[in-house]
């Protein structure tokens, strides 16, 4: 079955993505929660005028999250929390504790968007990874530091 994205759907595509999946998928769980809708002719030409209409839109938020991207490869942000003598951190940082410390130091980044590749359990310096269009991901670099 032939279906096309409304929404970005995490593992199968991004909005105005036409993609296929199997019928019960499509028809029991993506089309009735609005993730989705059956590719016929009319939706995609539907689709195909939308996209033109989009185009200049589209160009103009993959300028802005390149800008994004370049601030952040130069900024390094600090994290505190609570460690032992050894450097161990007690929990771990989260990707909401980022996305804090990137709006205290001017960028508003949602947390759903950042990513923390290795678990952050002792204090020093990390990489943590924003993907902030579907054609950019930017490398935000972390230093953690003992409150």
């Amino acid at each position: 079955m032939e279906i096309i994205l409304i929404q970005d759907v995490a593992n199968l595509g991004y909005k105005n993505d036409i993609v296929k999946v199997k019928d019960g998928y499509g028809r029991n769980y993506l089309i009735p929660n609005k993730y989705a809708i059956i590719a016929n002719e009319s939706n995609k030409k539907q689709l195909a005028e939308n996209m033109k209409q989009q185009a200049k839109k589209m160009a103009q938020l993959l300028d802005d999250a390149q800008n994004t991207a370049n601030k952040l490869a130069m900024t390094t942000i600090t994290v505190a929390a609570k460690a032992n003598e050894d450097g161990k951190i007690f929990g771990t940082i989260t990707t909401a504790q980022v996305a804090e410390a990137l709006k205290a130091a001017g960028f508003d980044i949602d947390k759903k968007i950042i990513t923390i590749e290795e678990a952050v359990k002792e204090l020093g310096e990390h990489v943590a990874v924003a993907r902030l269009h579907r054609e950019v991901k930017a490398e935000i670099k972390l230093n953690v530091v003992a409150e």
